[in-house]
């Protein structure tokens, strides 16, 4: 059995284990037999679980992976003739290989964005057109929340574009991946990020949060979105035991998991920030207000210091790197990682 230190790595959140409550869950669930293909048990008591944060009118539809959410919540909501406007450092459009637009056929309009969130006069940029043959009719807006810069919505934020989109006659979509993060961040309910802000459908992250697998898509507006069912077939997201993503999901939200776990991630980040900004030759340019850290430093300081600890280079251009922090990473973590940069800056 292998425990490297040096494998607790700071390139993604990804990269974390399975939270013990977690693991427990898929063992309880793995007794007996269960009706498959979402017929099961955990998945039925799983609607009043994703119900008690979101509203009675959410249903959610759990998925294998993040790209498979946010694809089968973009194609429900619009059609192959219709498009989707996103920030340019949006994860559907920099991160998943083309998916919605080879796999959903739906055309991706972005917009640049100062800290990788959306307004109404932004959104305005690519929200025209309509009616017009020639152009890919705009219906969705899609945000993230926390955005792939580290950002967050608040629930003002979110509110103000989902009462311009919708005023537009288009729908909202929310990459939420990291919701836990930017929920935990603000001191405030999974609903008031996505229900009361007027989301209309919801991509819900359990991977980065610490499951072993398994995303879940969330239809908080029913006439949103249409052929759900069908479309998370043909889609190859139908799991015929399904029981294990579910049960996953009501143990993360069944309880405070998800908000201990997301509160540890932030803060684990908000230390290497502190640890890091001051030291000669680093600069932190982004706000640390999720559970990323953005900071740049110099070439052959990122090359050495990748050599010790697993991590991205945001831009390279720009010497930027990403460091991100999981539910598991550790105030020793943290120092030992602080230290190597300041051994390497040295």
């Amino acid at each position: 059995m292998r425990h490297d230190p040096e494998l607790k790595a700071f390139a993604s959140d990804n990269y974390a284990g399975v939270h013990p409550e977690i693991l427990r869950a898929i063992a309880e669930a793995n007794g007996g037999h269960q009706i498959s293909y979402g017929e099961d048990v955990y998945t039925e008591a799983l609607q009043g679980v994703f119900q008690a944060h979101f509203g009675e009118q959410a249903t959610a539809y759990p998925v294998f992976n993040g790209t498979a959410a946010n694809v089968v919540s973009l194609r429900s909501m619009a059609a192959p003739w219709q498009s989707v406007i996103c920030a340019d450092t949006a994860h559907i459009h920099t991160d998943e290989g083309g998916a919605p637009e080879v796999v959903a056929g739906l055309k991706l309009f972005t917009v640049p964005t100062p800290a990788g969130k959306l307004t109404p006069e932004l959104i305005d940029r690519q929200a025209w057109g309509f009616g017009d043959v020639h152009r890919s009719q705009p219906r969705v807006v899609s945000i993230s929340n926390s955005t792939e810069l580290g950002t967050v919505y608040t629930p003002a934020e979110i509110r103000e574009i989902a009462d311009h989109v919708h005023g537009l006659g288009l729908l909202l979509h929310l990459d939420g991946s990291r919701l836990t993060n930017a929920a935990a961040a603000l001191d405030v309910p999974l609903r008031a990020l996505t229900t009361d802000a007027g989301v209309d459908v919801l991509s819900f992250g359990g991977t980065k949060i610490g499951l072993l697998y398994g995303e879940a898509v969330v239809v908080l507006n029913p006439g949103a979105a249409s052929g759900i069912e069908y479309i998370r077939k043909t889609y190859m997201q139908l799991s015929s035991k399904m029981r294990f993503v579910s049960a996953q999901f009501e143990a993360l939200l069944s309880g405070d998991l998800w908000l201990r776990n997301a509160r540890q991630a932030n803060a684990m980040a908000r230390r290497l920030a502190e640890a890091v900004r001051d030291l000669p030759g680093v600069e932190v340019p982004r706000p640390v207000e999720a559970n990323a850290v953005f900071a740049r430093l110099p070439k052959d300081v990122i090359e050495r210091l990748q050599k010790r600890f697993r991590f991205y280079v945001w831009n390279e251009a720009l010497n930027e790197v990403r460091w991100m922090c999981s539910f598991d990473t550790t105030e020793a973590d943290v120092d030992a990682f602080a230290e190597a940069l300041t051994e390497e800056l040295g």
